[in-house]
């Protein structure tokens, strides 16, 4: 007869890994439809995930209406049309190109592709929460390296590698600071790496300041170096979650060693392509977001507050008051923006103008109350 044990409430059965076991669960914002039924609140205006405040283009939206009748089967999971997409349009081979679903789901492999327990992986302070998980989650060790002016300092990254560092994640521009650095400090950051240290660009939001510099030339010069990009930021297929990753070819065929079959679903490339061939859409959300950012500019310094400049669509303010606090008195005005972890910051998404308008009413509203 076989038994077996069923554990008392106050026994603690350990199975996760050890560096899973001091993960805390990423917090996603609410949705808005909850945050209605909590608050009793309509018309809240979201501006907490840096999303594209005019969705994505109307040709997608007919890409996926026309491709509909295809759920029923599986998509190709080599991702041909996607990867043919990205050929024509940034000049790379298929062997070249990892497709993620997202850009996070491109980061969880490359980090687990390379990085061991007994690896380090650098990032700096003040970087996207998602380096910081992924290297406690394989239990890697971690060097956050200090901001400089909410900023990477390229310098000292460089100087903190280590002979057991494997990964160095930098992003430009930066979530959540939106902080950028130019060509000629990525060059020199980048002759003081190592070739056995693989380098992860993180670009999610390329699209929005496009003239700062072109990384993508670089992959030829150092194999080393992998660009990750999503398109659930400018080009709007957030819901779809659709990213890409360039690199050499024998990166590439790593990544698709572990990379799951079927990570980006048949919709989400058909979008993909379209959403790709349409840069007229990516120039209109280019001016939008370029006249959001100068009217909420000018309505955070009119409030006598302060920002860091950003160079991606969002801006992280300075509210000189407590970021949670801040947080739900917005949720009350039926505004949503993202507390970042950062002392008397918030974060806030540009949206269209009469979001943009909402929202710098809430806030005159709110800190107008705590003095």
């Amino acid at each position: 007869m076989t038994s077996t044990f069923t554990p008392t409430r106050s026994e603690t059965i350990t199975v996760a890994n050890q560096g899973i076991e001091r993960l805390k669960p990423y917090q996603p914002g609410k949705p808005i439809s909850e945050l209605e039924r909590e608050l009793g609140i309509h018309d809240i205006v979201k501006l907490a995930s840096n999303e594209n405040p005019l969705g994505c283009s109307d040709k997608v939206k007919q890409a996926v209406i026309d491709q509909v009748a295809e759920i029923g089967r599986y998509p190709d999971g080599g991702g041909f049309i996607l990867k043919d997409q990205i050929h024509k349009q940034f000049g790379f081979e298929h062997d070249q190109i990892t497709l993620g679903n997202g850009s996070n789901d491109l980061l969880e492999i490359i980090a687990r592709t390379f990085v061991s327990e007994q690896d380090s992986v650098i990032y700096s302070e003040h970087a996207f929460a998602v380096y910081a998980l992924l290297t406690q989650a394989i239990n890697a060790q971690a060097i956050e390296v200090p901001a400089k002016d909410f900023a990477h300092d390229l310098e000292a990254m460089a100087a903190a590698i280590q002979d057991n560092t494997k990964l160095i994640f930098i992003a430009n521009p930066n979530n959540p600071t939106g902080t950028w650095f130019e060509e000629a400090e990525f060059v020199q950051f980048m002759q003081k790496v190592p070739a056995h240290v693989v380098v992860v660009l993180d670009e999610a939001y390329v699209e929005y300041f496009p003239e700062n510099f072109n990384s993508l030339k670089f992959l030829a010069q150092y194999p080393n170096l992998i660009v990750s990009r999503t398109l659930s930021k400018c080009y709007g297929l957030a819901a779809l979650r659709v990213g890409f990753a360039l690199a050499s070819v024998q990166i590439t065929n790593y990544l698709n060693r572990i990379r799951q079959p079927f990570n980006v679903n048949h919709l989400a490339m058909v979008a993909a392509v379209a959403a790709l061939q349409d840069q007229d859409f990516i120039e209109k959300s280019r001016q939008v977001n370029k006249a959001g950012m100068a009217q909420l500019q000018q309505g955070i310094e009119q409030l006598g507050l302060s920002y860091v400049p950003s160079r991606a669509n969002f801006l992280l303010i300075n509210i000189d008051a407590d970021p949670a606090q801040t947080f739900n008195a917005l949720l009350k005005q039926g505004v949503i923006v993202r507390p970042v972890g950062i002392d008397k910051h918030i974060r806030v998404s540009i949206g269209t103008e009469a979001e943009n308008a909402k929202f710098l009413t809430a806030l005159a509203t709110v800190l107008g109350s705590k003095e």
